[in-house]
């Protein structure tokens, strides 16, 4: 991961910063805390792990604000952790930078969204993992199976990254068989790419990794949802539910100058997977940018909208399974937008100019 400054914009004393002190500014420390600091112990007690990945592991806890997820994520330890490296601080740093920053659209006026998971704060812990957490583990896998290591081999100076976001709901993948309609799919393909486009003005932002699997939904009982997009407030029916974009891992934005963002240029592993199309778009997206990551690429959100179109169509089990002229229309309307939308230059101009969203 790099994290690009033209040197005009920096000051000497960001330049003389390590990253380990940009991480700790970024956290409002001043070094790492105790994980009893950063997660009360008698919340702690009630947690539950809701999910995980290559980089660790995912826990639903209690908090004033309602159930919020703990992100844990082991950074700068030597041992390797489910089959990688252990993160830097250089390496975790555009995460945390990115994630408060596409957390911060929902209080803009001129670009304004929702439709980013909200990051209520983020801290460098140190310590072996809590006995807690570890039980919550445990019981994940008894039921669904992990496919990560137990974490019970990390020592008393480890450290850990813990990001604390909102809770999202379930992400689409583990959906697949909840949604009500395709009338639900279109609102999730609306506020998903309503989100890209404003977050593409903002900050010429690509996501980069947008399967399935980084697509959380809740119910609600809004009927609407506003966005703003380069000052004029627009409308989206929520049938319903409320989706998050999460996982900012791969992503890339500018903010003030500097460029965040995650060079793949060397992960040939990334680009070599098979049986699915979320493989393909790794090497589509390759080919657009000649494996340079540096440069912005609106059309890489548009790849990743094909897929989440061709999932919705494919993969989902609706359970309405006999369809009114509503859905035949609108699932005609979505067989369209499958077939159109990679002739569109990015998330912004598919939501101007996509008749599904007119």
């Amino acid at each position: 991961m790099f994290l690009l400054a033209p040197r005009s914009c920096c000051s000497a004393l960001e330049l003389a910063l390590t990253d380990a002190e940009k991480v700790f500014g970024e956290c409002h420390q001043e070094g790492p805390v105790a994980f009893e600091d950063c997660i009360p112990l008698d919340k702690m007690k009630d947690c539950k792990k809701i999910g995980e990945g290559v980089f660790g592991e995912v826990f639903q806890i209690g908090s004033e604000r309602g159930p919020v997820a703990l992100k844990v994520i082991p950074i700068e330890g030597t041992e390797r952790v489910n089959g990688e490296a252990q993160k830097s601080f250089g390496e975790i740093l555009p995460e945390v930078i990115i994630s408060k920053e596409l957390s911060l659209l929902s209080e803009e006026s001129v670009n304004r969204t929702d439709g980013f998971i909200t990051l209520y704060s983020a801290h460098c812990v140190q310590g072996a993992y809590p006995k807690y957490l570890l039980e919550a583990w445990d019981k994940y896998h008894e039921v669904r199976g992990s496919e990560n290591d137990r974490p019970d081999f990390f020592g008393d100076k480890q450290l850990f990254m813990v990001l604390e976001f909102e809770f999202g709901g379930r992400d689409l993948e583990n959906m697949r068989s909840s949604l009500s309609s395709v009338i639900t799919a279109k609102s999730v393909l609306q506020q998903v790419t309503a989100a890209l486009a404003v977050a593409e003005q903002e900050l010429h932002f690509e996501h980069r990794d947008l399967h399935w699997g980084n697509v959380l939904v809740k119910k609600t009982d809004v009927k609407e949802l506003h966005y703003v997009l380069n000052g004029t407030t627009h409308t989206i029916h929520t049938a319903g539910i409320h989706v998050n974009i999460i996982d900012y891992t791969l992503s890339r934005l500018e903010k003030d100058g500097l460029t965040v963002f995650c060079d793949l240029s060397t992960d040939e592993e990334l680009f070599e997977g098979t049986g699915d199309y979320q493989f393909d778009i790794y090497r589509q997206m390759k080919a657009e940018n000649s494996n340079s990551w540096t440069g912005y690429h609106p059309h890489s959100n548009v790849l990743w909208l094909h897929y989440l179109a061709d999932k919705l169509l494919k993969d989902m089990a609706y359970k309405h399974k006999k369809l009114n002229s509503s859905m035949r229309k609108t699932k005609q309307q979505l067989t369209k937008f499958h077939k159109e939308v990679l002739t569109f230059e990015s998330a912004g101009d598919i939501l101007r100019n996509s008749s599904l969203f007119q």
